[in-house]
């Protein structure tokens, strides 16, 4: 198995009150898990780490940001990680290539898309019919981002390939950078850095795109199907871990969000990770349980196609492994 199993051993010698704490503990796992990015979109996993949820599943999370999909998906194919943290778009691509075991889907972190349409000036009662003839820098062709944005626009009867100038050619890591520099009168951008700009005036939310295209697995936890037949256990107490994160996250206030989630965004001010997470939140991007619907897997779907991006219907009783999520959440 790729997963580092860490046995806590006792030693004979011991007398018996070291012997009976001992027995009371369980075999310490480590989970190598890689994450798509680093983002206040993914709260409640960092909530999990930093409260100490894993830590209580006697998990030990090995984290490596991996810093794009097809970099996260070789990870795990490769056997550099156990779990990866990736749009389920990932999965449909990877599985339709008839892999050496499938990829399975079995735990959703969130459930909207997390772009925000920026405007350079700011908008008085935004209408979608303000986009024609503007230059909108947008995400990568084929990812997610694009995928969701273009869905939107098209059904606000904008054609974003002749309405307007869509700008794609610029890496993700560089967009929020070409806009502050003063490429385009819109563009498309994740938290936090649609919270700063606001405070800083570069641009204004003018509209989410997470609310107008409704619920998919924008990013979901998967594994190699020997992963859950080797250790089913592990993914158990996963996905508990994480379930009470989700739930943490929708009750704990501004503040308390933003000293936990500080640690993993160094150069974020506290007060803009609240504020960040918070809106995240109020628009119901955290997915409140682990469970994915097959309402919101064939909506991804619906996405992808429209797009011209799916390359083929992927079976959602097939791939998505929902035993799990429903175990945890059982009260």
């Amino acid at each position: 198995m790729k997963k580092s199993i860490k046995i806590l051993l006792c030693t004979m010698l011991t007398a018996g009150s070291m012997l009976a704490g001992c027995s009371s503990q369980q075999d310490k796992t480590t989970v190598e898990l890689a994450e798509v990015t680093r983002s206040i979109f993914y709260a409640p996993l960092y909530a999990a780490m930093e409260k100490g949820f894993f830590e209580e599943e006697n998990i030990d999370i090995e984290l490596t940001t991996t810093w794009g999909g097809d970099k996260t998906m070789t990870a795990l194919l490769s056997e550099g990680a156990d779990i990866a943290l990736v749009g389920a778009e990932t999965s449909i691509y990877v599985n339709s290539q008839d892999p050496a075991e499938p990829i399975i889907n079995f735990a959703m972190l969130t459930r909207t898309d997390g772009t925000f349409l920026m405007a350079r000036e700011e908008p008085d009662n935004f209408q979608w019919e303000d986009l024609n003839d503007s230059v909108f820098l947008g995400q990568r062709k084929g990812g997610m981002p694009q995928m969701t944005g273009e869905y939107v626009l098209k059904h606000n009867d904008i054609d974003p390939h002749e309405d307007l100038e869509l700008i794609q050619n610029v890496d993700f890591a560089n967009i929020a950078n070409s806009f502050a520099s003063g490429t385009g009168d819109y563009v498309q951008l994740f938290e936090p850095q649609a919270t700063k700009f606001e405070q800083e005036g570069i641009a204004h939310i003018a509209a989410s795109f997470g609310e107008e295209s409704g619920p998919i697995p924008y990013t979901v936890f998967m594994a190699e199907q020997s992963f859950f037949e080797n250790d089913e256990e592990t993914a158990l107490r996963f996905t508990r871990a994480l379930y009470r994160a989700q739930q943490w996250i929708y009750e704990a206030s501004p503040e308390e969000i933003g000293t936990v989630l500080a640690p993993y965004f160094d150069d974020t001010p506290e007060s803009t990770i609240a504020d960040a997470a918070v809106r995240y939140r109020s628009q119901r991007s955290y997915a409140e349980t682990p469970l994915l619907p097959e309402e919101a897997w064939n909506n991804l779907q619906n996405i992808m196609e429209e797009a011209g991006e799916l390359p083929e219907r992927s079976d959602y009783d097939k791939y998505v492994d929902t035993t799990i999520a429903e175990t945890v959440t059982e009260k």
